[in-house]
């Protein structure tokens, strides 16, 4: 067996056994979210100092059952940082309709004709998945992948909290589309050919924490953050994280390191280990969310 591998049958049986978040933390979600929310606030002047890249397009798909508004505060502090910021631009996020599954692919394509320049995308819960699925189908299109608390190793809809409101619309969802199929679970869990990013945090009351992490690699990272899930977007350490990925020189990636005075705040990342995945018997992360 090769070095950092192990057998499938112990890679689904790992994941068939995390369990959805607790009860009390989904109950709390919504105090922590405002907590988070008070502390960017207070700490609004330090990151203000966050470091600036090169001002290239950046993409950001906001959660399920949620749209352009959530993400408002990180577009907008991306922006006061000089990055050409684009919205989804899709509405609401019922999960993977046949809009959402053609316009993404058109956005990114676009935006990287547009700026003459490959396209940064930062995706929170679902919208990491679709992030990911993006950066597989469109290599030449994406410089690199941010998720925020995405569960794109997802193994059964009972390991989310979030099932009962991506089953309300499963009548809407495609199962594929002219631009191709929705991104299967074995796809979305792969290394992606881009730098990536998995900022996760085990206060996650949405889901489960250890299927937003992928085995570290030369280009490939999980950075654990005290957060809320419906806080990850406005959370300070989350901001900062992601304006310290973004101004790395495309080409330049190395892995985060936090600053000294912000050290505590970011707990030692989990490193899951690499593993092969059974095409045949592993489910969607979609398709895990529609069955039962």
């Amino acid at each position: 067996m090769a070095h950092n591998d192990f057998s499938i049958a112990a890679a689904l049986e790992a994941d068939e056994h995390v369990t959805a978040p607790s009860l009390a933390l989904m109950a709390t979600e919504p105090a922590r979210a405002w907590i988070d929310f008070n502390r960017t606030l207070l700490r609004a002047p330090y990151l203000a100092r966050a470091p600036r890249g090169d001002g290239h397009p950046v993409l950001v798909l906001p959660g399920l059952m949620a749209d352009d508004s959530s993400t408002f505060i990180l577009r907008m502090y991306l922006k006061m940082l000089g990055y050409r910021v684009y919205k989804w631009h899709l509405g609401r996020n019922v999960g993977p309709t046949d809009a959402v599954l053609a316009g993404m692919p058109a956005a990114v394509k676009r935006i990287a004709k547009r700026n003459r320049s490959r396209v940064s995308i930062i995706g929170w819960s679902l919208g990491g998945i679709y992030a990911r699925g993006l950066a597989h189908d469109h290599p030449e299109s994406v410089r690199d992948v941010i998720t925020l608390g995405s569960p794109y190793r997802l193994h059964r809809p009972s390991q989310s909290r979030a099932r009962s409101a991506y089953d309300r619309f499963g009548h809407l969802h495609a199962v594929s589309s002219e631009s191709g199929a929705v991104p299967r679970r074995e796809v979305t869990a792969k290394p992606l050919p881009v730098p990536a990013t998995s900022i996760y945090s085990t206060w996650d009351g949405i889901v489960a924490w250890e299927h937003c992490i992928e085995p570290t690699s030369s280009r490939s990272e999980n950075i654990r953050v005290l957060a809320s899930h419906i806080g990850l977007g406005h959370n300070p350490q989350v901001l900062w994280a992601i304006a310290d990925r973004l101004a790395q020189p495309e080409g330049e990636w190395a892995p985060f390191e936090a600053p000294a005075i912000m050290r505590a705040f970011y707990p030692e990342p989990h490193h899951p280990r690499q593993h092969h995945i059974d095409h045949d018997h592993v489910v969607t992360a979609f398709e895990a969310a529609m069955t039962s």
